[in-house]
């Protein structure tokens, strides 16, 4: 439970935080903001840490000189498409030989895997995209890509699109606006509502989902 709230305090006052890693770290700070955005998107079992929340911040940061805004973007940049990359091999290498009874396994089953490898045959790039502005999903995507087997070079493709676009559009929008003055005395609200809005996309689905299959019973 610790754990959980000490997680969440930092998501929720990631501006503090920040202060901080830059007060402590100074330089070094970029490879701190790279190892989190790295681990969050590269490994399949840390999908909670922060990410569009952890962008904008350091976007309202840079604009204020604590970052250079051009090599923030470039860290942010080189983290997500390392992650993701990682991720997709680990999906790869040990995706198909989860033990069944694992959570992990529980979540993905060959099933799963089956109908995984044909939607990202129809819609894979769409999906790679998209998932980059999805907490939790951004994680997962990318090791069912991997797992599926999905071809490496298409993937790649997409992952260097949907990092461009996540990194480019979070940070700049913090850079824009993070220091309005209405947004920076409400910053906590601001984080809640960029993660509302970024699982939203899910939680339409997970519902269309429901009254979809709802809908095929009555059939």
């Amino acid at each position: 439970m610790d754990l959980i709230r000490g997680l969440i305090s930092f998501i929720l006052h990631i501006d503090e935080h920040l202060v901080e890693i830059i007060d402590i770290f100074g330089g070094w700070s970029y490879i701190i903001l790279f190892l989190i955005v790295f681990v969050e998107t590269g490994v399949v079992i840390f999908p909670f840490l922060p990410g569009d929340s952890l962008l904008f911040a350091s976007g309202a940061f840079a604009a204020l000189g604590s970052f250079h805004f051009l090599l923030l973007i470039v860290v942010f940049f080189a983290a997500a498409v390392a992650g993701d990359t990682v991720n997709y091999h680990i999906g790869k290498k040990i995706g198909t030989s989860i033990p069944p009874d694992s959570w992990l396994g529980k979540m993905i089953n060959r099933e799963k895997m089956e109908k995984a490898e044909a939607f990202f045959n129809k819609h894979g790039g769409k999906t790679i995209v998209i998932a980059r502005f999805m907490p939790f999903i951004r994680t997962f995507i990318p090791f069912v890509a991997g797992a599926s087997r999905m071809n490496y070079r298409y993937f790649l493709v997409y992952n260097v699109v949907g990092a461009a676009l996540w990194v480019g559009i979070c940070t700049t929008a913090g850079y824009l606006f993070g220091n309005i003055p209405i947004i920076k005395e409400n910053f906590s609200t601001v984080i809640l509502l960029i993660i509302f809005v970024s699982v939203l996309p899910a939680i339409i689905g997970y519902l269309k989902s429901k009254l979809d299959n709802r809908a095929s019973g009555k059939r």
